[in-house]
């Protein structure tokens, strides 16, 4: 092992729309995780990876746990969210200033006694009274033996570094798991969908972008001056492929036009983006579907 490098594994859990996934990409510095108003937009467990100095932190995004509106798909993400909590070092807990619902003490619940949580309280600028912020935060710690308490604003990237200053204590002296220029343990391809999805999310109705998939069906780099990019969105029922095509395939337009944008921002490349829609009946409740949430 290299002399002093120290490593760890770092879970960040919340109930939905705390800024999860936004704190995770200030982290890193990079977007990695997709976010939208959308509860449990983030579906598939994602690791963002940030290497400092001697440190090498490994984050982990979550779903947001919910227990509001359930189906097989959600009992899924918020068994994915009691699984991150078992083999992490630190357990990033965070929760939105002067905000304390049913939803954060249901993830408040599975917090577990034995590991390294520190209270993250997020969206910190939109208050101004700093009487009742330390009120608020004098309750939530009679609520939990929390290690820390962090004050951050993610979207403004206010607090992003002291939140890895304080996580430097908490992980313990092990060997680098991956090349210090790695921000995520996901592909390319990978995060390529994922912005789609987050622009179908963006973009649709409340139900419908839970039954929706992206495949990228081919991933063209050959011309260095632009990526081609084909993809295809996979929708449960027929009336739905309508529904994301919209009027005179304006909807789908849009969607495509916006994914574009953050695609060549994660490439640094020009991109040719083409994307079809393709109905498979019944396929959100099959087995192949579900498994990638586990």
């Amino acid at each position: 092992m290299e002399e002093n490098q120290k490593c760890g594994f770092i879970s960040i859990v919340g109930r939905p729309n705390v800024g999860k996934s936004t704190l995770m990409n200030h982290l890193i510095g990079q977007k990695i995780s997709i976010t939208s108003r959308k509860p449990q937009t983030t579906q598939q467990r994602v690791s963002g990876i940030v290497t400092l100095n001697n440190a090498q932190y490994i984050f982990i995004d979550t779903p947001g746990f919910q227990q509001l509106y359930l189906n097989k798909l959600n009992n899924l993400l918020n068994q994915s969210v009691i699984n991150s909590l078992s083999d992490v070092d630190v357990v990033l807990f965070v929760v939105e200033a002067l905000i304390f619902n049913q939803g954060d003490q249901n993830v408040l619940n599975l917090l577990p006694n034995n590991k390294n949580v520190i209270l993250v309280i997020n969206k910190q600028d939109k208050v101004d009274n700093k009487y009742e912020l330390n009120n608020y935060i004098e309750s939530l710690c009679q609520k939990f033996p929390f290690k820390e308490v962090l004050l951050v604003s993610a979207r403004m990237h206010n607090g992003i570094d002291e939140v890895l200053l304080a996580l430097n204590k908490y992980i313990p002296f092990e060997r680098f798991l991956y090349p210090e220029d790695q921000l995520t343990d996901r592909n390319t391809k990978f995060l390529v969908s994922e912005i789609i999805r987050e622009k179908l999310f963006r973009n649709l109705g409340d139900e419908l972008p839970y039954s929706l998939a992206v495949n990228i069906d081919e991933f063209d780099i050959s011309n260095p001056k632009i990526t081609h990019i084909n993809a295809t969105i996979i929708v449960d029922k027929d009336n739905q492929k309508g529904m994301v095509i919209g009027n005179k395939g304006n909807k789908l337009k849009k969607i495509s036009s916006e994914a574009r944008v953050d695609i060549e921002k994660l490439l640094n490349n020009k991109v040719f983006l083409q994307i079809w829609v393709k109905v498979k009946n019944g396929f959100a409740d099959q087995v192949m579907f579900l498994k990638q949430f586990e």
